[in-house]
């Protein structure tokens, strides 16, 4: 088995769900994520991820993808249901978004998930070279670190989490709350979206296990573990010379004519999730039609809501909810032809993303919780004119860094009506002013400057960026 001195572990690989003819794969690439984060620094170094190629049973053999080895963990139905579906998706998803539904437990649930988190840091401990870097990423694998420190005391060992972490109130509720912190701690450095994450993580390790911690390391036994903000990032030049190629503005005039060629189009682009504010932006949009502050002949919605964990209860009630809504606001106000809303669930490649963000006068991102979102970030980094108003829920960690956007609480539904208002109806110059500002940002905080901080402060001694050829 061919070994590797920087290894990549996380619940998926970074593939399409199924392999061509010829057994070629693709990145699987989707709004936002792990893998959109990823993809530009891992296609230019050499490295071997590990993780579950979809579907249950025996893991398949898969060819290297953009040079990326691919080291696949098998999982079964039992794994899916009780450590994807259960635990990592129905207890920790809810409790880390603020408890936005109600977390559940089970003992089953927790069983599954050390089960398959062995698994992963075993897969692991078979393809790291000596010494060499490991990079745990989110919330599935929060064991690995510990895991794997075991198996392998010879790894640097990175754990980086991209969902929030919450506050110690309501990471209290876990009954296994030691455990989880205990394997995290097995990292060398703990990495998280925002500065508060941090700090709510030495809170809690002072808390639950009594050991000595500030919000920059935390004594563990006879080392010393550093934790610290890390805000994840896009490849803003990548997505800006996309968005600038000819096929993508023909591609955006087109959506524009199909949309009826209104005056203003308002655009959203989630994962279909509780967390994502779905109900609460179209309820806002529906009593602006109402009171006619927003009419249907000259502004339209499109909603894009990729679906998501289907299989789990909360997700499928959420989608009927929102289909009925969508169908409730449609009927009512739109008319032959010129419907209120456009709502799309299937999936858009790079090119159809591009140009929805470059025909989007308004791109409204509004989670209830998110830790960073980046397609608020894809967005600006689209708007290669300087045009175009971002709405950005201030429960975004995007919001942190893109705080020219227009600001809004999703929760209050009168705010959230009138930040939609105001970057509907803002002055051409004050948009331009603020997406020069973000645009700015974004070109120095990209993709390659988050994997270069984060990569550094874990491997102190600069072996890691020098064996990579600085490609960080």
């Amino acid at each position: 088995m061919r070994q590797s001195s920087l290894v990549v572990v996380a619940m998926r690989l970074p593939i399409d769900d199924s392999v061509a003819l010829d057994g070629a794969c693709e990145w699987r690439r989707s709004p936002g994520g792990l893998v959109s984060a990823l993809h530009p620094l891992l296609r230019q170094t050499p490295a071997t991820w590990v993780g579950w190629a979809g579907g249950s049973g025996p893991a398949p053999s898969l060819p290297d993808v953009d040079g990326v080895r691919l080291h696949t963990v098998p999982l079964t139905r039992d794994d899916l249901r009780d450590h994807y579906e259960g635990f990592a998706n129905a207890t920790l998803w809810p409790l880390y978004h603020d408890a936005v539904e109600q977390p559940e437990h089970h003992r089953r649930w927790w069983e599954a998930y050390q089960r398959v988190n062995q698994r992963y840091a075993e897969a692991t401990a078979a393809v790291a070279e000596p010494g060499a870097i490991v990079w745990v990423q989110d919330y599935h694998l929060q064991l690995v670190p510990g895991l794997l420190r075991r198996l392998r005391p010879d790894l640097r060992i990175g754990f980086f989490l991209h969902v929030p972490f919450p506050p110690p109130e309501l990471f209290m509720q876990l009954p296994r709350r030691a455990e989880l912190l205990h394997g995290m701690l097995g990292a060398d450095l703990v990495g998280f979206q925002r500065a508060q994450a941090a700090h709510n993580f030495a809170q809690l390790a002072t808390k639950v296990l009594g050991v000595s911690a500030t919000d920059r390391r935390i004594a563990v036994d006879d080392r010393v573990v550093r934790i610290g903000a890390f805000p994840v990032s896009i490849d803003t030049d990548e997505l800006s010379a996309l968005s600038a190629r000819t096929e993508v503005a023909e591609r955006a005039q087109r959506f524009r004519r199909d949309l009826g060629d209104p005056e203003r189009v308002i655009l959203s682009v989630d994962r279909m999730d509780y967390t994502k504010g779905i109900e609460q932006r179209l309820t806002a949009y529906s009593e602006l039609l109402a009171s006619g502050h927003i009419k249907v002949r000259d502004t339209v919605l499109v909603q894009v809501a990729v679906p998501s964990r289907e299989r789990v209860g909360q997700y499928q009630i959420l989608r009927d909810r929102v289909e009925r809504e969508v169908g409730r606001i449609n009927g009512e106000f739109g008319r032959v032809g010129e419907p209120a809303i456009h709502y799309l669930t299937q999936p858009f490649d790079r090119i159809e993303l591009a140009a929805l963000y470059r025909v989007a006068d308004v791109m409204a991102v509004t989670p209830l919780r998110d830790g960073m979102n980046l397609v608020a970030k894809e967005y600006v980094a689209a708007r290669v004119d300087d045009t175009g108003a971002l709405l950005l829920s201030e429960f975004a960690g995007a919001a942190a860094e893109l705080s020219q956007a227009y600001l809004v609480n999703p929760h209050d539904l009168e705010g959230l009506k009138q930040g939609l208002l105001s970057a509907l109806q803002a002055d051409p110059a004050d948009v331009a002013t603020r997406m020069r500002g973000m645009r700015e940002h974004l070109r120095r905080h990209d993709i390659r400057a988050w994997a270069r901080s984060y990569l550094s402060a874990l491997d102190e001694n600069g072996s890691l960026l020098h064996r990579l050829g600085g490609t960080a």
